[in-house]
Parts: structure tokens; C-alpha cells; sequence
């Protein structure tokens, strides 16, 4: 999935390096499971501010 090529860890791994502490827009993982679910429940889900930080 595109989605996942697009992962803060997905492009740190390209340079070779990987920090976690300096993720901007989440993992791959996290990417995957936010677009899968605004597509198949509708946009009014992914209101991350709405969220528990566990879910995030």
C-alpha cells in the first residue's frame, strides 16, 4: 500500500536511520490504519484530537 512507503519510519529506513523520537507524521503501521479506517467508516473518525493517545 502507498500508504505505507510514506511512513516516518519507512523513509528514515532509506538513510539508513531510524528515530522514532523525531516522527512527524507516523509510522508506516500507523499511516495504514488511520487511511483504512477514515476510507471504510468516513473522514468524521479521524478527528486524532477526539482520540485517546493509546489509539494514536
Amino acid at each position: 500500500m502507498t500508504v505505507a512507503s510514506v511512513g516516518d519510519d519507512h523513509i528514515q529506513e532509506q538513510s539508513g536511520f531510524v528515530n522514532p523520537e523525531s516522527f512527524t507524521h507516523g509510522t508506516s503501521e500507523q499511516r495504514e490504519y488511520w487511511f483504512a479506517n477514515g476510507y471504510k467508516n468516513g473522514l468524521n473518525v479521524c478527528d486524532t484530537f477526539q482520540v485517546a493517545g493509546d489509539k494514536l
